[in-house]
Order: C-alpha cells, then sequence, then structure tokens
C-alpha cells in the first residue's frame, strides 16, 4: 500500500478512537465544528483547518521554533481561565504583561491566521480555536519523517473578554511534583496527563540560563550542584551559563541533538539519563508518582497517540460555548457593542 493511503488508513483509525475518547472529555465541543460554515465572498465552501494547516506549514518552512512557541502559548493560555485566548488581548495588565508569559512569542502570528480568516469568512472562527488547531498542525510538522504527529482537535471555542496578569498562577520550572500534579489535577487534568503535556511541550524549545542556573552551582542551598544532574551535561551547562554571569544563553530542553526539534518521546529517554534542564523535568524521572510512567514512555511506541489524547483534554479546560464569550474581530482585542474591534472599550483591569 501507497504511504499516503496508509497515513490516510491510520489518520480515519486515529479519529474514530479519539472520537470516542473525546467525548469524556467534553459533550460541548465538537470535531468538525466549522465544516459548512466558512463560506467565502464567491460563495465557495472553505476549509477552516485547511487554511491554518496551510499557514502553519508556511511559518514552519522558515521557522522551526514555531511549534514550542505555540505549545508554550496554548498551555500558558488553556491554564489561566481556560482556553479562550484570553492571553492574546493586548489591555493594560493584561496576561501578556504577567512574568511567565512575559516570554511567549507567537501572537503575531495567531493574529496573521485570524487576518486570513476573516478576509475569508468573517466573524466565524474564533481565535481561541485558531490557538488549538495551529499548535497540532505544527506538532505535525515537527515530526513529518514519522507521519504519527497527527491528532484531530475539537473546535467551537468561543473568545473570552477578560484578559488580567493577576490570573496568571501557572506551574514554575523548580515546582514540586506533588504541587504539579495538583495544579493539573485542578484543571481536570490527571497525572499521566501532566507526564504527557509536560514531555511533549518541553521535546522542543530552548530555557535561558536564568531557569536552570540554581541546579549548577549552589542547589538548594547546599553550595553544591544538583546531585541528580548527569556530571556530563552539569559540564556543559557550566560552561554555558558562568556562576554570577547573567548569561542569557540558552539550552535544548532535549538533549538529543537529533530530535530536540521534534515533538517526540526523547525527552523521557534524555532524563532517564540525568539530561533534564529543568528541575521540574528532572524530577519527572525521578518522582515515585511519576517515574514509572517515564519509563513506560520511554520504551514504548505510542507516544504520538498519547501526547494527542492529551492536547484534547487540554484544549477542553473551562471553555466557553454558546452564548458565553464572542467571536473576535482581531485576536488582541474584544469586541465593541457595535461588534467590531473596540480596542480597549471593554478592557478588565488586573
Amino acid at each position: 500500500m501507497e504511504m499516503p493511503r496508509v497515513a490516510a488508513a491510520l489518520a480515519l483509525a486515529l479519529s474514530l478512537i479519539f472520537v470516542n475518547m473525546a467525548s469524556q472529555c467534553s459533550g460541548q465541543l465538537q470535531f468538525g465544528f466549522y465544516n459548512g460554515k466558512c463560506k467565502d465572498r464567491n460563495g465557495f465552501q472553505r476549509n477552516v483547518e485547511d487554511i491554518v494547516k496551510q499557514k502553519v506549514k508556511a511559518r514552519f518552512s522558515t521557522d522551526t521554533t514555531i511549534v514550542a512557541a505555540l505549545l508554550r502559548m496554548q498551555f500558558h493560555d488553556c491554564f489561566v481561565n481556560g482556553c479562550d485566548a484570553s492571553i492574546l488581548l493586548d489591555v493594560p495588565n493584561g496576561e501578556k504583561t504577567a512574568p511567565p508569559n512575559l516570554s511567549v512569542r507567537g501572537y503575531d502570528f495567531i493574529e496573521e491566521i485570524k487576518t486570513e480568516i476573516e478576509n475569508t469568512c468573517p466573524g466565524v472562527v474564533s481565535c481561541a480555536d485558531i490557538i488549538v488547531m495551529a499548535t497540532r498542525d505544527a506538532v505535525v510538522e515537527s515530526d513529518m519523517k514519522s507521519r504519527t504527529g497527527w491528532y484531530p482537535v475539537q473546535t467551537g471555542r468561543r473568545d473570552g473578554r477578560v484578559s488580567s496578569a493577576q490570573n496568571v498562577k501557572l506551574p514554575s520550572p523548580s515546582i514540586p511534583i506533588p504541587q504539579a500534579i495538583a495544579a493539573f489535577n485542578s484543571k481536570r487534568l490527571s497525572t499521566i496527563d501532566m507526564v504527557y503535556l509536560l514531555g511533549g511541550g518541553h521535546s522542543v524549545g530552548v530555557a535561558h540560563c536564568g531557569l536552570f542556573q540554581n541546579r549548577l552551582y549552589d542547589f538548594k542551598n547546599t553550595g553544591h550542584p544538583d546531585p541528580t544532574m548527569n556530571t556530563t551535561l552539569l559540564k556543559t551547562l557550566q560552561t554555558l551559563c558562568p556562576q554570577n554571569s547573567g548569561s542569557t544563553n540558552s539550552a535544548n530542553l532535549d538533549q538529543d541533538p537529533l530530535k530536540f526539534s521534534s515533538v517526540d518521546k526523547s525527552y523521557y529517554e534524555q532524563i532517564r539519563l540525568g539530561n533534564g534542564i529543568l528541575e521540574v523535568d528532572q524530577q519527572l524521572a525521578l518522582d515515585s508518582n511519576t517515574r514509572f510512567s517515564v519509563a513506560r514512555i520511554a520504551e514504548s511506541n505510542d507516544f504520538s497517540f498519547q501526547f494527542g489524547r492529551a492536547m484534547i483534554k487540554l484544549g477542553a479546560v473551562d471553555v466557553k460555548i454558546g452564548k458565553d464569550g464572542e467571536i473576535r474581530k482581531r485576536c488582541a482585542a474584544v469586541n465593541s457593542p457595535n461588534g467590531n474591534s473596540g480596542g480597549n472599550i471593554f478592557n478588565i483591569f488586573g
């Protein structure tokens, strides 16, 4: 059987499995929500997901870091007020201004996709759904060789009107695993969901010295480096991030030199070797609550399927549907009472 037919058959099989599984996540969102709802100015039906896919494919061809940027954006959006694109709003004291979000990237790209869709079928597609669709497509682009990164996404979210920095409470890079589990559980995400979401999200991208330098020299005021770090990696990172230097250098979160740009299981293999960059990553492989899951994932071949399942659950966290929220005209601003993009008219200050 030709590869395209194999890929199509696999996609169909996965869709059927995911549809059954997703009904347990949300009875409100739908697969294919926009089917038949996007008609262009000439009266032709357009496939919304295909528009997003082509934009992501074009962006990835010139900027592979968009994968990590979008994964981070979706997590930071969904973990605060649910998946409602509140992170995109340009308002005083909004979520964008919170310290954990100062390094989030990709806002311009989501707005670029939104503009193209608005020019095709205005007032139909939410910014919240664009984030989720674009993230999925970026994951697929990162692992095109194996063609296993695809997972279906539910759509039908509406955009929130509130964005406040005070609401941004995200797990830190050094959070103890039991506290991380509690944070994910509060969003109706299980421990195994957390293991897949952290691992998948950290299988691409980089961390700057400031996020892990505490592990290199004076870990928890011991005067010594973190003993759980591989000694070869420790020497490399100490060279990269000299003590008291304030270096802005960065290290790949996945230390496999051949796989650091793909969303795959390599991250789990690396943290089992003591090559976790962030403290929370290394503890994932050591804590009694998660180490057996890490070992199983590293030794199995179903990472892509299970990661997709976890992403579907993340995408269903506290969504706004029906008459709740709105469909923004621009992702950076809520709509004015007359339905236009109204800038700061409805801003909610943090």
